[in-house]
């Protein structure tokens, strides 16, 4: 499940990036989010792929 919200995240960030659609640091607090869930996984020990 948590793979899946980082996976989302990421592609929101980066049609965030394709579109220069930015709601103030929006974007980019999507991004920060998606790294630390992706971080809180390898911690865990689960795998990512």
């Amino acid at each position: 499940m948590l793979y899946t919200i980082a996976i989302i995240l990421l592609i929101l960030w980066l049609l965030g990036l394709v579109t220069s659609y930015t709601l103030g640091g929006f974007i980019h607090i999507l991004l920060v989010i998606a790294i630390i869930v992706v971080i809180i996984k390898l911690i865990r020990g689960e795998k990512i792929l």
